[in-house]
């Protein structure tokens, strides 16, 4: 097992010390299994595919569905929890809201100052924590996006640490069992998202179409749901992009391509792929290490679709009130451990982001703060890891802590 196989696998098991095994030992069951009290779990990306290209037989609301999770927090018109004809009038309405450009400019003017400084802290030899570091940066972004006015300097920075620890409470709240919500912990995650929801409110009536809330207001969208898509960006928007940062460069650290890749963004671009169906150089390589680091992390673990007529999966018959579960994480491990030279496959496609009428919307934004932000990271020097450890009691595998520096700068090493 590599050092970056062995890492993701001790993230994986920090977070979900009992689910984790029987999630990976469901995937030698086959590709589509029945297990009760679980569900119909699908561990085959190609069955995947399927169940999430059919949103008449597969549904994200009603019984079994992320639905019943949500829908009690956020209300019935998110993206998160419809289908239908209703789902395809509001993603039509909001398909304009993260185009590429917009998205790149957005992270451009809101990371510009946090980015400088962390730049600024390597040149100087000193060692950052890129976990703690993406809950600011994470916030920073989703902050800009429901409309928060933090300030700036270290006011701004702990506004954003605190917005991102609001949501990872919310999130912690979900484990890979979980089908409801308690009262309880709707209770708790409606006061973490009441007072967020004002702050869009306000952006939203505010107009200021420079702004996503203002945007949202442009594009035609009632007040409460851009409310609802607010608080719908927070709880998926935030979280999955501060952990996938971290493993990013831990994989590349630990199968000791960040020199590589880094090479790549200053080479000049070439007009062909490289051999093996690799990207060309001048930066493509960058991509191709977040698709790699993406499949192997898998952001979202796990995905839930609920049945609404009969059907088949794989060859197993599903029925109506069926919960289909998508083991996301073993249907992109099925493909191999981290490989920036395999060339990629037919599968899984970004598997990770869904597929069909609900691919994430707000993908291109999701891909413009993490290539801002590898792009500092790898263009300050060859980084080393001096200490890192899992964290705990999270939905999402992550690092609660990974510190790099420049090598060959600083004078005191830590444990890696």
């Amino acid at each position: 097992m590599t050092a970056a196989t062995a890492w993701e696998r001790r993230l994986y098991l920090a977070a979900h010390p009992f689910a984790y095994p029987l999630l990976r030992g469901l995937a030698r069951r086959g590709p589509v299994v029945r297990v009760p009290g679980v569900g119909v779990v699908v561990n085959d990306a190609s069955a995947a595919r399927e169940v999430l290209m059919d949103g008449d037989a597969f549904r994200k609301d009603g019984p079994g569905s992320p639905g019943d999770l949500w829908t009690p927090v956020l209300g019935p018109s998110v993206l998160l929890n419809m289908e239908g004809e209703a789902h395809r009038a509001l993603r039509r309405r909001l398909a304009g809201l993260f185009t590429p450009g917009y998205a790149e400019g957005l992270c451009e003017r809101v990371l510009a100052e946090p980015l400088a400084r962390i730049e600024a802290r390597l040149a100087h030899g000193d060692a950052v924590d890129l976990a703690d570091a993406m809950r600011v940066l994470a916030g920073a972004v989703i902050g800009e996006v429901v409309g928060l006015d933090a300030g700036a300097g270290p006011r701004a920075e702990a506004a954003y640490r605190d917005l991102f620890e609001q949501g990872e409470r919310i999130v912690s709240m979900v484990s890979l069992r979980t089908r409801r919500l308690s009262p309880e912990a709707v209770g708790r995650a409606r006061a973490v998202l009441g007072p967020l929801g004002d702050i869009a409110a306000k952006a939203y009536a505010d107009g200021d179409e420079r702004t996503v809330m203002g945007r949202m207001r442009a594009l035609g969208l009632s007040e409460d749901e851009a409310r609802g898509a607010a608080g719908a960006f927070f709880l998926t928007g935030t979280e999955t992009v501060a952990t996938l940062l971290p493993r990013l460069i831990a994989l590349l650290h630990d199968s000791g391509a960040l020199g590589r890749v880094a090479a790549d963004l200053t080479a000049p671009a070439d007009a062909a792929p490289a051999p093996g169906g690799a990207p060309a150089t001048g930066g493509g390589l960058l991509d191709r290490a977040i698709d790699e680091a993406m499949r192997v992390a898998t952001p979202t673990p796990v995905m839930l679709r609920g049945v609404r007529r009969p059907a088949a999966v794989g060859g197993v018959r599903v029925r109506p009130g069926d919960r289909v579960v998508i083991a996301t994480h073993n249907c992109c491990r099925a493909y191999g451990p981290f490989d920036l030279d395999r060339p990629p496959p037919a599968e899984p496609r970004r598997l990770w982001f869904g597929a069909g009428p609900h691919f994430c919307i707000g993908y291109p934004l999701a891909m413009a703060e993490v290539r801002a932000v590898a792009r500092t990271l790898l263009a300050a020097g060859p980084l080393e890891i001096t200490r890192r450890s899992a964290a705990r009691g999270v939905l999402i595998p992550a690092y609660a802590r990974l510190d790099v520096r420049v090598a060959g700068r600083g004078t005191e090493r830590g444990t890696p």
